[in-house]
């Protein structure tokens, strides 16, 4: 960007985040980072929450050495707290955290830990704050994601379809599903802004089929459009065949065969965007350093797939992509929730 430097308007933004979160004058609140963290949002999470009374708490942690065999990008599984006892008992003290942790905590293997003793946590994604300046969450998402997220649990089956050639099956049965809106008020739950989307955990031997990805879908590891089309054969959760040329075809192969680890050809987690605020094209708009791609995930309509680990099917690893998929119609039970990449509108009321 031009300059990193404190503006009014992110300290604004950051406020109203906080206030549809309910932090109230006088809480005490973890502002958890990291050495490699982007100062500026730290900077500005602590001005705002002192303008709002608030009583901030920094915790920063050392940046971990990094043991993987390739670079680790965008995987939502922070390591920094490395089980830290102290930041721990700190972090298990407070009602509200804001977690400015390079990769975030929706899968760092504390979170269980620290939503047990209550705390709410505010993820805030490791984005440049124009970005998230844009993406201030609006109250009415809370009721649309809130909404979807019902009709998923009721499901017993996801159905994928595309024009260029998807045709996904997956069983949504007892399959744990997260929708986030970008702010929470309710003790012991997680958050992260940029908010809207939709997400489940399939169990193992779940999804089967073919998941073509076209032209100008995203591989968020990479922060790339794709440039070729790329045809993958999943068979009981796992990639077994991707079929394509050039250079996407080369960096997802490499980069998954990089791990020697078969669980990260599996699926993590299958869901769709709902945020109308969010832009596809942003990561255009971007330099690499200064996005991570949480808007993209959000952006109305797309199909987000994701492999590496999913818990809920016993299965851990390191390796991730996010994809977020165009133009496909999402289907649950027979009811079309997303038509060629529009959101089809789904009552709010219970």
């Amino acid at each position: 960007m031009f300059s990193d430097r404190i503006e009014a308007k992110w300290i604004d933004a950051f406020i109203k985040v906080f206030a549809l979160s309910k932090v109230q004058p006088g809480d005490e609140v973890a502002i958890l980072s990291e050495t490699q963290s982007r100062a500026l949002n730290v900077h500005l999470t602590e001005l705002a929450l002192l303008h709002m009374g608030a009583k901030p708490v920094h915790i920063k942690m050392p940046t971990p050495p990094q043991n993987a065999p390739v670079p680790v990008r965008s995987t939502g599984a922070s390591q920094a707290l490395q089980h830290s006892k102290a930041a721990l008992a700190a972090l298990t003290s407070v009602p509200v955290i804001i977690d400015c942790t390079i990769e975030g905590p929706m899968h760092a293997p504390e979170l269980p830990t620290i939503l047990k003793s209550g705390a709410r946590v505010i993820y805030i994604s490791n984005e440049h704050p124009e970005a998230l300046e844009r993406l201030v969450p609006q109250e009415e998402l809370k009721a649309e994601v809130l909404a979807a997220s019902r009709m998923v649990r009721k499901s017993s089956e996801m159905r994928v379809t595309s024009p260029v050639g998807t045709d996904l099956t997956i069983n949504m049965e007892k399959a744990p599903t997260v929708g986030n809106w970008g702010f929470t008020d309710k003790p012991g739950t997680l958050t992260h802004w940029p908010g809207g989307v939709l997400v489940s955990f399939p169990k193992a031997n779940s999804v089967n089929g073919t998941l073509v990805l076209d032209i100008g879908d995203i591989n968020l590891t990479f922060k790339r459009y794709l440039q070729e089309r790329l045809t993958l054969t999943i068979e009981n959760d796992y990639v077994t065949k991707i079929e394509g040329s050039g250079t996407d075809y080369e960096l997802m192969t490499r980069y998954l065969a990089a791990w020697y680890d078969p669980l990260a050809y599996a699926t993590s987690h299958v869901g769709w965007g709902m945020n109308p605020n969010a832009r596809y094209e942003s990561m255009a708009m971007y330099d690499q350093r200064d996005f991570n791609g949480t808007e993209i995930r959000t952006y109305a309509g797309n199909f987000l797939f994701s492999t590496g680990a999913n818990e809920f099917a016993g299965r851990f690893t390191e390796g991730h992509f996010d994809i977020p998929v165009r133009n496909c119609t999402i289907s649950l039970d027979g009811n079309v929730v997303v038509d060629g990449g529009q959101l089809v509108p789904i009552p709010t009321d219970k």
